[in-house]
């Protein structure tokens, strides 16, 4: 995946609305579109992606820490969302976007940075015509536990075309 360092190197509104959430994600995967700039913030990037299952893999890191000495809930949050809204985001067609309207994580075991990498695998529940819905894991590579578990809803809109502006 290809990392961008300035907001205008993100894919436009116009690309985006030209693509369905699979192609969308696909190139992300493939390198031909810039992966969302948190994936590289927090240590994980897209693993895999077909329709209605998203895969991320991740690694936390000594900068994801809470005071405690352990992964900051947070980073399981974002990681455990990315692949549900994903999973959601693999089912749209081109003109449709979504984003998290609300999600739900339970953390079942602490990670460490030397708790090794851990995947998070979103798959799709229900997507209709205005809202999708998703399940999570996170998982861990070498242990096959299981670190936590999620659920989301995203709201599904219309992309308003590239010369309107994008909801806020």
């Amino acid at each position: 995946m290809k990392f961008v360092a300035t907001l205008s190197a993100l894919t436009s509104p116009s690309e985006l609305s030209a693509l369905s959430g699979l192609e969308f994600m696909r190139g992300m995967l493939e390198g031909r579109l810039p992966a969302p700039p948190i994936c590289k913030t927090l240590g994980y990037a897209l693993e895999s992606i077909e329709l209605g299952r998203a895969c991320f893999i991740g690694q936390p890191s000594f900068d994801v820490l809470n005071p405690f000495g352990s992964v900051h809930g947070g980073w399981f949050g974002t990681l455990i969302d990315s692949c549900m809204a994903s999973a959601v985001q693999s089912h749209l067609t081109a003109g449709q976007s979504c984003m998290t309207l609300e999600f739900k994580v339970n953390i079942l075991r602490g990670l460490t940075p030397d708790s090794g990498p851990v995947r998070a695998i979103g798959t799709t529940v229900h997507v209709g015509r205005k809202t999708g819905i998703a399940e999570g894991r996170i998982i861990g590579v070498a242990d096959g536990k299981t670190y936590a578990t999620g659920s989301t809803t995203c709201i599904i809109f219309a992309d308003p075309g590239p010369d309107k502006e994008q909801p806020k």
